[in-house]
């Protein structure tokens, strides 16, 4: 019996996705749950955006040559779907770098060209153990909010500088406080030699303290490529999730022959820096779940406000405040139904739903609303003034502020 704040059982209750035995591992996503996801989505692409990167999209299959020239063939192929064809082996896309790759070796790069920010809202495979697949936690299908960043060697500072900079701020929007650094080095199970993984590691940890970043070393936790930094946050019950990542990378770059044109026209390897805010979005949304127990903040509820008209006479007068509330942003939405005004009230909490707006004789007579939140708070306000207090309530917090 999983608990009510169990994020499975919350997906239910909220009518956000299931799971079943003939998709081990992936989402069905319901309409309320998809708008959930969809925002996540959106809040990471305004960070891109205004951090200049470009967003792409990778294919989903790519041949074995590909991920032995990656070294993923060789540290990675336990956990990659690998089909036949022709004779010629392929797999599903466990990680979004190797496709970046292919799109920055078709450019003729030059140092003018950087840093080049690229993104990707990756849907990956892994072939995970049935036995340690865990709701959105742990999966075989599922989203990264992935980027890459190519650049200098003398560029590197300020990129994870940027990138730590901004995470603060991001996270606090979701209701996460706390944040926690740790440093991983070299694994056993590596790629490249040593003076390779001597010079990231040390390069990373000047940029974090550049940054003013403090941070835990986790020996041997590194990818198998690059050192990186990994960023937790502590939930409300004092858990920790490690979420974000920045890492450094001089193997792919080398292993992929990637090349610019440097300002006396030599040809210089780039660095390259692998970035994620959530690591997961299925992930993330799991711990958000479980941190707010289901009571998501107002502007990231799939429904932010439910007008509730007290008599069918009100019907029409309800469903044009609705629609009213929609045109400004507002996910709104109308409960007409038969019930008591009491137990629409109780539902729609249930639903994690933050605002109910009632509407009876006395307000439209009023010319005004009568709004409840989910702690039980309620107020009444001048119709105008109630649709902008609402409007204003639901409103997304606004993002960091830009960096150059």
């Amino acid at each position: 019996m999983l608990d009510e704040n169990d994020h499975r059982s919350l997906g239910q209750r909220l009518d956000l996705f299931h799971f079943q035995e003939e998709a081990p591992g992936m989402v069905f996503w319901h309409p309320r749950g998809l708008v959930l996801y969809t925002l996540l989505q959106e809040r990471v692409r305004q960070q891109l955006y205004r951090d200049n990167y470009q967003e792409v999209r990778t294919p989903q299959l790519l041949s074995q040559a590909i991920w032995q020239s990656s070294g993923h063939w060789q540290n990675f192929r336990g956990e990659m779907f690998v089909l036949g064809e022709e004779g010629r082996a392929l797999a599903l896309k466990p990680v979004n770098c190797p496709g970046h790759i292919q799109i920055v070796q078709r450019m003729a790069l030059s140092y003018r060209d950087l840093p080049l920010r690229l993104s990707e809202f990756g849907l990956v495979h892994r072939d995970e153990p049935s036995g340690v697949l865990h709701g959105l936690f742990r999966l075989r299908q599922f989203t990264q909010d992935d980027g890459h960043v190519f650049c200098e060697e003398g560029q590197v500072h300020a990129e994870v500088a940027r990138f730590c900079g901004a995470l603060k701020g991001f996270y606090r929007a979701f209701g996460f406080d706390e944040l926690d650094i740790a440093f991983s080095s070299r694994p056993a199970l590596r790629a490249g030699d040593d003076p390779t993984w001597e010079r990231a590691e040390r390069m990373l940890q000047d940029s974090a303290r550049q940054a003013g970043l403090e941070f835990a070393v986790q020996p041997g936790q590194g990818a198998f490529y690059g050192p990186k930094l990994d960023f937790s946050l502590k939930d409300r019950l004092g858990r920790s999730w490690q979420c974000g990542t920045i890492q450094l990378d001089f193997i792919l770059p080398e292993k992929f022959e990637l090349a610019y044109a440097d300002s006396s026209g030599g040809r210089q390897r780039p660095a390259m820096l692998h970035r994620a805010l959530f690591g997961s979005i299925e992930r993330f949304l799991g711990v958000l779940l479980e941190h707010h127990a289901g009571a998501l903040p107002p502007w990231l509820a799939p429904e932010q406000v439910m007008i509730v008209p007290v008599g069918s006479e009100l019907i029409d007068y309800a469903s044009a405040l609705t629609q009213r509330l929609c045109n400004s942003g507002v996910r709104a939405r109308l409960d007409a139904s038969s019930d008591t005004l009491a137990r629409r009230i109780v539902e729609g909490h249930k639903a994690g739903i933050p605002f109910v707006a009632v509407v009876g004789k006395r307000e439209q007579a009023g010319n005004s609303l009568s709004i409840r939140d989910r702690s039980g708070k309620q107020w009444n306000a001048r119709l105008e003034d109630g649709v902008q207090e609402l409007i204003r309530l639901c409103a997304q917090p606004p993002i960091g502020e830009h960096h150059p």
